[in-house]
């Protein structure tokens, strides 16, 4: 059995993988680089990947991997900064949602199960194949990051 072709799997399904890895980054730009990485890593195995039962589970999974990789590489080697940045300026527009900024607060677990939950609809199930822990697991990071969301919320709504 033929999978779908990759320009073509990549021309309908592109949106979507880098609307996830903005949700899990926080910034487009980093969104942009996971993406690309997940994709070049793909195409030379698109062949077996594109056999898998479900595409795009697989290759969303390689973007929540890319993402911790990627996350994991920064905590060890960038230094975060006083000084706003040019670019970061842009990014500081995008985040001026205060629920996003509380989403953005969330440990990268955390924010990964939520967003995985309730932006791509997956179930607890679906979520714990693809990160690779424990449903009851992910019930925890899911429960955990809507209480610090809730709680950011209705402070904001007692301050207005």
């Amino acid at each position: 059995m033929t999978g779908p072709d990759f320009d073509a799997w990549v021309a309908q399904r592109g949106d979507a993988l880098l609307r996830l890895a903005y949700l899990l980054t926080g910034s487009r730009a980093d969104a942009e680089d996971v993406v690309q990485d997940v994709l070049v890593r793909a195409l030379p195995r698109w062949e077996g990947i594109a056999a898998a039962d479900d595409v795009d589970a697989y290759v969303r999974r390689m973007v929540v991997n890319a993402h911790t990789s990627w996350w994991r590489r920064w905590r060890k080697r960038e230094t975060p900064v006083e000084q706003v940045r040019d670019r970061a300026v842009e990014e500081a527009r995008l985040r001026d949602d205060d629920l996003w900024r509380a989403c953005l607060a969330l440990p990268a677990d955390q924010r990964a199960a939520v967003v995985l939950r309730f932006y791509e609809d997956l179930s607890y199930a679906e979520i714990a194949a693809l990160t690779g822990v424990r449903e009851g697991t992910v019930r925890s990071r899911v429960s955990r990051g809507l209480a610090v969301l809730r709680a950011r919320v209705e402070t904001l709504e007692d301050v207005r």
